[in-house]
């Protein structure tokens, strides 16, 4: 059982920056492969960006060069740092365990144009 928390959600305008961060439980961190994933009202959730255990990142075509994935093993959190935000960006931003069903609950982003 795997329980993460993410934070560092907020308003920010276009242009912006924002570092979200996701706090995993447990004792296996380092084995897991993890992703960030947002949703908008209506549509559905959709890939952000992932991290493997050996560290190598993917990333949507619509935040490469902006959003940086990154993780702790100690900290056992994994981290997205946003920059250049745009409104589109707007949206609830989750993390999860790839390949598994386990969830946060999410973070408000907001990005004022």
């Amino acid at each position: 059982q795997v329980q993460l928390v993410e934070s560092g959600g907020g308003l920010v305008q276009a242009g912006g920056s924002l570092r979200l961060s996701c706090a995993a439980s447990g004792s296996i961190f380092r084995l897991l492969a993890m992703g960030w994933y947002r949703q908008t009202p209506g549509k559905q959730r959709e890939f952000v960006a992932s991290i493997g255990v050996a560290y190598g990142t993917n990333y949507a075509d619509s935040v490469k060069g902006r959003f940086t994935i990154s993780r702790d093993n100690a900290k056992k959190t994994v981290y997205l740092e946003m920059n250049s935000l745009k409104p589109e960006d707007t949206a609830v931003y989750y993390c999860r365990v790839l390949n598994e069903n386990y969830w946060g609950q999410g973070t408000q982003v907001t990005v004022s144009s």
